[in-house]
């Protein structure tokens, strides 16, 4: 029962805190046991998982939420940061022009066997 307790002591730990090493420390679970564990165990691998995710969805909130008040202490880092990936007029942009040509040659009946055996090996086309 031991084993179960310290499982579900270590998912609570990564839902707060998403990274293996700080959640180990915390509840005092060794990294090899926690990677047995996901080894072993397929049921905690997916719970794990879960943890983890929901864990780093609590980070970005709290990210978010500092990022928003830095932007309320006018904070011009934070601002950029905001814009450039929220606003499609301040996000980043690479514009490509060019033109392409494209000329047609004529292939021998040798070639166009060799085209064709080389299509077949790799099943691209039927033999």
């Amino acid at each position: 029962m031991k084993t179960e307790q310290d499982k579900t002591a270590l998912l609570e730990q990564l839902k707060k805190t998403p990274l293996v090493q700080i959640a180990c420390e915390k509840t005092g679970i060794g990294r090899a046991t926690y990677y047995r564990w996901r080894k072993e165990d397929p049921t905690f691998t997916g719970a794990a998982d879960a943890a983890l995710k929901e864990g780093s969805l609590l980070i970005n909130d709290l990210a978010e939420s500092q990022l928003i008040g830095a932007i309320k202490d006018r904070n011009l880092g934070a601002i950029t940061l905001w814009l450039k990936s929220h606003h499609p007029a301040y996000s980043s942009k690479v514009e490509l022009s060019g033109t392409v040509e494209v000329e047609n040659y004529d292939i021998s009946p040798e070639q166009q066997a060799m085209i064709t055996k080389a299509l077949s090996l790799v099943g691209l086309i039927g033999d």
